[in-house]
């Protein structure tokens, strides 16, 4: 077959992994790179060997006529240019959020089934081994469950301004916590009922109205529970900055951190070091019947590979017509809840589902 020819769009880091890896599948032809900095598609294009370059979206789209664009630049664009995308006849790869709002996702999902076009959403943590069976154990952990999770990244300099531009648009608990609402919803297999969310802005350097801390609390119908953390920037603690945990009543499994780097290191985002299984029988005495079980994930791939299993996904749901309807529904959930939690914070309130 043909190979399909891909627009790449953003050539910040995750546009260069999912680049890198179009770059290594034949299946796919890159027929172009876009970016609104010269030096990050020239530098991109350069990598890779040497490709059309662009600094205008719709210029590159109507120049190159993809069979398939993967958009992976600021959410506020998201909407916009997956909508030109889908309008151009091309499948679509989009890092996440899907949209800055849940009546634009619903657009988009129908826009995409309308063409009969493939729009896959980013959510990385899904195509990730070790991250697969930390819910596989947490599924077996019983009911309700207990999920504490954060992701603080203490930045400056590149990384700070990039946070920043992405506080233009959406906090770190709406950009970061789509992943893990959705891993909570997928360990809970139970719908949310209530978001509630505190916050706090740390700079002065943002929007008055926005916040570069957040934490959120979301309530399951089956009486699970989950928490998740961030905050961005220069003043933030590297403390506890990684915690991955959930208990349920047969015990609890954690990832743990000890593979870990700075707070600001992407490539650490994905590493998980080893999941702990803890198990909460007692014998005769009152004492544990079993240790704790160290499961490794020492052969687990790195984040280009991850964005290489992601457009190998993408790439069996475009060749084998794959039925997207419940990736799609999952995004757009996930999405409800943290702009739920945005809500909650901004009001004060909590927000039923």
């Amino acid at each position: 077959m043909e190979p399909i020819k891909i627009l790449v769009v953003g050539c910040g880091h995750m546009g260069t992994s999912h680049a890198r890896a179009y770059h290594q599948l034949d299946e796919f032809e890159i027929v172009g790179l876009v970016s609104r900095r010269p030096e990050s598609r020239e530098r991109l294009s350069g990598m890779l060997g040497g490709y059309p370059t662009f600094g205008d979206y719709r210029e590159a789209l109507e120049l190159t006529r993809p069979d398939a664009v993967a958009i992976s630049t600021y959410p506020d664009t998201h909407a916009p240019y997956i909508e030109k995308a889908l309008n151009a006849n091309c499948h679509v790869f989009v890092e996440k959020p899907l949209a800055l709002t849940v009546e634009e996702s619903f657009e988009l999902v129908r826009l995409a089934e309308k063409n009969n076009k493939k729009l896959v959403v980013g959510y990385i943590l899904r195509v990730h081994p070790a991250w697969d069976k930390f819910v596989e154990i947490a599924r077996g952990l019983g009911k309700p469950l207990v999920m504490r999770m954060n992701l603080n990244q203490q930045s400056s300099g590149e990384q700070w301004y990039t946070h920043k531009q992405l506080m233009n648009s959406m906090s770190p608990i709406v950009d970061c916590g789509v992943h893990y609402v959705d891993i909570m919803c997928m360990m809970t297999r139970s719908i949310p009922i209530s978001v509630s969310a505190i916050g706090a802005r740390l700079t002065e350097e943002i929007d008055k109205e926005m916040y570069n801390y957040g934490q959120l609390q979301v309530r399951f119908a089956d009486g699970s529970v989950g928490w998740y953390e961030a905050g961005w920037g220069p003043m933030m603690s590297e403390t506890s900055f990684f915690i991955k945990d959930v208990i349920g009543p047969d015990g609890c499994v954690s990832i743990t951190d000890q593979a870990k780097g700075d707070s600001d290191d992407v490539e650490g985002h994905t590493k998980t070091g080893a999941l702990i299984r803890h198990y909460s029988a007692l014998d005769a005495k009152g004492g544990f019947l079993k240790k704790d079980e160290i499961i490794s994930t020492e052969e687990e791939p790195d984040h280009d590979g991850l964005c290489l299993l992601e457009q190998q996904y993408f790439l069996r749901a475009i060749r084998e017509d794959l039925d997207l309807s419940d990736h799609l529904q999952d995004a757009v959930n996930s999405l409800r809840i943290v702009l739920a939690a945005d809500r909650s914070f901004k009001s004060g309130k909590t927000v039923e589902l």
